[in-house]
């Protein structure tokens, strides 16, 4: 099940926001606890066992790594820690890249080594990571143990965000699952953050999506300079619209049941290099790899030489988090290696530059970065860069390139329009100013999107969403 769906949109959600809103405060964790279950159950019935295992597991371990805490028995406590850590990233390892190590295993040996191909459980990077915030922080003393069973579970499950993220860092909603505040104002803001959303995936993502995928499926000596740069172009607005869409549905979702999560997207596209466009981009992973990776090893506070080894583990990380292949490692080290070319060559003579022309710098490489992450294989991305230099493509210009750019011309340009604060900034100028009837107004433009949408749903056959498979 998917936000952009009709059923969730017309059945699940109401279904649940209605249960939530008529149970006493004592059991709407429970309520939301059983229906995020559900919505986990709806796609893959199989694998909310394997969450369940997850909560069950995390829960006990906590409360263990608590109980060592207060017998100030601290091998004990390490030992727990340590052990609850390899068991989570190794039920992630095994069900996210069993696959690859023995695809690769197999390139090498002189026999075959047979396996079975694992779906991948929806989520899983993301709860994974939720569970280990928990341990990590319970471990540290930064957080009190949760001894709420159902809170718990409510944490590791809530469907608003737990296939496609922010990842909620457990410290972030502590108080909350125990207190939230629950008004009409704030329900409200959260509908506008959804219909926002979906908009941005329905209206945006799935139509330019479009646009990428006919010419991706372009045999590499059909495409010109100019399609693969329009194809590039359009996996970058689809997968931002798609992606930032998801997230801020989710946010929403989180609103109208009383939470607060942090923002995942900021305008990343406006930025003036890489180092600035990671600020803005995924904000949450880039915290949880901030907070329990790059912090413990030393961050910036170290040698050069350490400095730029922990860069590059975190970048590796962040790559082999997104996917089991060799491209997205390349994507990692990728930008791993861009972000140290700033930080000790490139930011005085960036900084430099006119601001459009830092813009565009960023984008550029970001294109480049798209081109790794969209890939099947690595060796798809380096021919796809290829045609994009002229190199075994179909020339500088044709009219398959003319055809798709000017035929979605005007998507495009409402694309990065989109992508920018400016729409924001004179919407909440024009329509939230004084002397104006804001409400109705927006309720207007709000209630548009809905109707748009929709109307693109009942018919749709292109609905896909990226993340899944993160």
């Amino acid at each position: 099940m998917i936000f952009s769906s009709i059923f969730f949109l017309f059945v699940f959600l109401p279904m649940t926001l209605l249960l939530y809103y008529i149970v006493p405060w004592k059991a709407k964790n429970a309520v939301l606890l059983v229906c995020s279950l559900i919505f986990y159950a709806w796609g893959e019935p199989v694998y909310v066992f394997l969450m369940i295992f997850s909560i069950i597991f995390n829960y006990l371990s906590g409360l263990e790594i608590n109980y060592y805490d207060e017998q100030q028995n601290m091998k004990r406590k390490r030992i727990s820690f340590w052990f609850t850590v390899v068991v989570n990233l190794a039920v992630l390892g095994f069900f996210k890249y069993y696959g690859f190590l023995i695809t690769n295993l197999n390139a090498i040996l002189p026999f075959d080594i047979p396996y079975k191909t694992l779906a991948l459980p929806i989520g899983i990077s993301f709860y994974t990571f939720q569970t280990l915030s928990y341990i990590i922080d319970v471990y540290k003393g930064n957080v009190p143990v949760q001894k709420n069973f159902i809170s718990f579970g409510t944490y590791v499950t809530m469907f608003p965000q737990l296939i496609a993220g922010p990842i909620v860092r457990y410290a972030d909603v502590a108080e909350q699952l125990a207190k939230r505040r629950l008004t009409l104002y704030k329900f409200g803001n959260g509908v506008a953050w959804f219909l926002r959303g979906l908009g941005k995936k329905v209206l945006l993502a799935n139509n330019i999506g479009m646009v990428y995928d006919a010419i991706a499926a372009l045999a590499p000596g059909e495409r010109s300079v100019l399609t693969a740069w329009v194809g590039a172009i359009a996996f970058a607005m689809q997968i931002y619209f798609d992606f930032g869409g998801y997230s801020d549905m989710a946010i929403g979702l989180g609103k109208m049941f009383g939470f607060e999560f942090v923002k995942n997207f900021d305008y990343p596209y406006i930025s003036k290099s890489i180092t600035e466009f990671w600020r803005r981009w995924h904000i949450s992973l880039g915290t949880w790899f901030r907070e329990y990776v790059y912090i413990p090893l030393g961050g910036n506070k170290v040698s050069r030489a350490k400095h730029i080894r922990n860069i590059m583990i975190v970048w590796m990380l962040t790559g082999f988090w997104h996917g089991a292949a060799w491209n997205f490692m390349m994507w990692g080290l990728y930008y791993g290696i861009w972000l140290l070319l700033e930080k000790y060559f490139l930011a005085s003579k960036i900084e430099k530059l006119p601001s459009v022309v830092q813009q565009i710098y960023a984008f550029i490489i970001v294109l480049f970065g798209w081109v790794l992450f969209a890939s099947d294989t690595l060796k798809d991305a380096l021919v796809y860069m290829g045609n994009m230099f002229g190199i075994c493509g179909h020339g500088f210009i044709d009219t398959t390139g003319l055809y798709y750019l000017t035929g979605n011309l005007v998507l495009l340009a409402l694309c990065f329009l989109c992508a920018t604060p400016w729409l924001w900034k004179k919407y909440r100028k024009i329509v939230l100013k004084k002397g104006t009837y804001p409400s109705i107004i927006a309720a207007v433009l709000y209630g548009l999107i809905l109707i748009l949408s929709v109307a693109y749903l009942v018919n749709a056959t292109y609905n896909p969403f990226l993340y899944f498979r993160f």
